[in-house]
């Protein structure tokens, strides 16, 4: 081979090189993007879940309000009961009460 001919073959395979290169340093770059966008919408979903959990009620909680709520209103039930028993025995008690008209 001459000269000119490894200078040739030499100039192709650095143009090759080079174009590899090039090719992988963009694709590099376009990974490091993707990992920092990875990296803020991790924040992101990190940060709203933080909220769901200071906000929101659990299925467990919301039962237990629940259950609350409805023994404080069966007692209020039973307390309406007692006194409507109660109105009727004094009502009863009471007879009837006759008027003259004169």
């Amino acid at each position: 081979m001459t000269p000119e001919e490894i200078m040739k073959a030499v100039l192709f395979f650095l143009t090759v090189a080079g174009a590899g290169w090039g090719i992988w340093w963009r694709i590099d770059n376009k990974v490091a993007e993707s990992r920092k966008e990875t990296e803020r919408v991790a924040e992101a979903l990190a940060g709203h879940k933080l909220y769901v959990a200071e906000n929101y009620v659990s299925k467990q909680g919301l039962r237990e309000t629940t259950d609350q709520i409805m023994e404080a209103i069966s007692g209020v039930k039973a307390a309406v009961d007692n006194m409507t028993l109660r109105v009727d025995r004094i009502v009863e008690g009471q007879g009837r009460r006759t008027t003259t008209r004169g």
